[in-house]
C-alpha cells in the first residue's frame, strides 16, 4: 500500500459557457476563482479554477469552457458527482438559495449516515453537498454566504462503473481503505487525508458509457505533497502496470495522468507550487495569467475570449 496520496487535489470538468460557469460557482456557490488562465492545448479555451481562498488542494473546481459545447451522455467510465462538505445544519439554506437561484435537480436524502442536497449545474452537471461534523478548513466567504454555511472544499466524488472490482484495486494499491458498502455503492477513504479524502464507487453494470461533453468531469486529480512523492507513486503504479504519462508542469502544480481500468482518468498533481506563484492571495483569478509558451498570444487571447463580468 502505497501513502503518498493525501486525499482529492481537484476536479476538473467541460462546460459549455465561460460566463455562466463563473456565475454559478462564485455568485450562487460562493466559491473564490482563483486562477483565470486558459488550456494548454486549446489557449483560446479557458481554464477556470474555483475554490477556498488560497485554491488549497481538495477544494478546487476546474473547467474547461468550450463554447457551445454539446451536452455529454452521462454514464459509466466517469466521474458522476463531485459532492462539496458544508456545515452541520446548513442544508436548509443551501437548498433555500439553490432553489431561489433556478437551480435544477434539488433533492435531498441521507446516505451513508450524511444528509446530503444533490442539485445540477449549468449544464447538468452532478453536484451534491454534505453536512460534515467538525470540517475546520478555512472557508471563502462571498456573495451572502456566511462562515456558518460556507462550503469548505470537497467532500468526495462519485465514480459510476460498470464493475467496481478493479478500481477498487487500484485505490487500495494508492492507499484508500473501505469503509462500507451499501447499496451499490463502495465506500472508500484515505487515512490521515486533507478533508477530501472519499471515493464512492458506484456499480452500474446495466448502464451505458458515458459520452463526454458540458457537464462532464475530464478527469479528477489527487493530492501527493511535492515532485519526489510524485516520482514515488509514478514509479510504483509504473511498476504494476500502468501507463503513466511523464511529468508534466501545469505552472500551479505538476501533473502525471494515467486511464483507470474503469475508464476514468486520474491525475496525481502536487500541492507545490500553488496558485500564489504568479499573484499574491489578495488578487488571485483577477488578471488573465498564461503559459510560458502562449504569452505571445495574449493581445489575440485578449479580445477572443469572452469576458467574464460586466
Amino acid at each position: 500500500m502505497l501513502t503518498q496520496i493525501k486525499g482529492l487535489h481537484h476536479v476538473t470538468s467541460m462546460a459549455a459557457d465561460a460566463r455562466t460557469n463563473n456565475r454559478f460557482f462564485t455568485d450562487v456557490l460562493g466559491l473564490r476563482r482563483v486562477k483565470k488562465t486558459v488550456n494548454f492545448d486549446s489557449p483560446d479555451v479557458y481554464h477556470l479554477y474555483y475554490g477556498d481562498e488560497t485554491g488549497a488542494p481538495g477544494t478546487v473546481m476546474t473547467y474547461f469552457p468550450f463554447p457551445d459545447m454539446g451536452r455529454g451522455r452521462p454514464g459509466t467510465g466517469e466521474v458522476g458527482t463531485a459532492v462539496f462538505s458544508v456545515p452541520e445544519g446548513s442544508l436548509g439554506f443551501w437548498s433555500d438559495r439553490l432553489s431561489k437561484r433556478g437551480v435544477t435537480g434539488l433533492r435531498t436524502e441521507e446516505t451513508f449516515g450524511e444528509k446530503r442536497l444533490n442539485f445540477a449545474g449549468p449544464d447538468g452537471d452532478g453536484f451534491a453537498l454534505v453536512e460534515v461534523r467538525d470540517d475546520n478548513r478555512p472557508v471563502w466567504t462571498a456573495n451572502d454566504v456566511s462562515e456558518d454555511h460556507a462550503i469548505r472544499g470537497f467532500h468526495s466524488v462519485a465514480m459510476r462503473l460498470r464493475d467496481e472490482g478493479a478500481t477498487a484495486e487500484l485505490l487500495t494499491f494508492m492507499g484508500y481503505e473501505t469503509l462500507e458498502s451499501r447499496d451499490g455503492v463502495t465506500r472508500l477513504i484515505v487515512p490521515g487525508g486533507n478533508g477530501a479524502g472519499i471515493v464512492d464507487l458506484e456499480t452500474m453494470p446495466n448502464i451505458q458509457r458515458g459520452l463526454q461533453g458540458a457537464g462532464s468531469v475530464h478527469h479528477v486529480a489527487f493530492s501527493v505533497e511535492n515532485r519526489e512523492k510524485q516520482l514515488e507513486l509514478r514509479k510504483a503504479l509504473m511498476d504494476t502496470g500502468y501507463h503513466v504519462t511523464p511529468v508534466i508542469d501545469r505552472d500551479y502544480f505538476w501533473a502525471i495522468y494515467f486511464r483507470t481500468p474503469g475508464g476514468v482518468l486520474f491525475e496525481i498533481a502536487t500541492n507545490e507550487p500553488g496558485f500564489d506563484r504568479d499573484e499574491d492571495t489578495a488578487h488571485l483569478g483577477e488578471a488573465l495569467k498564461l503559459p510560458q509558451q502562449h504569452k505571445h498570444l495574449r493581445p489575440i487571447l485578449e479580445q477572443h475570449l469572452q469576458k467574464l463580468e460586466d
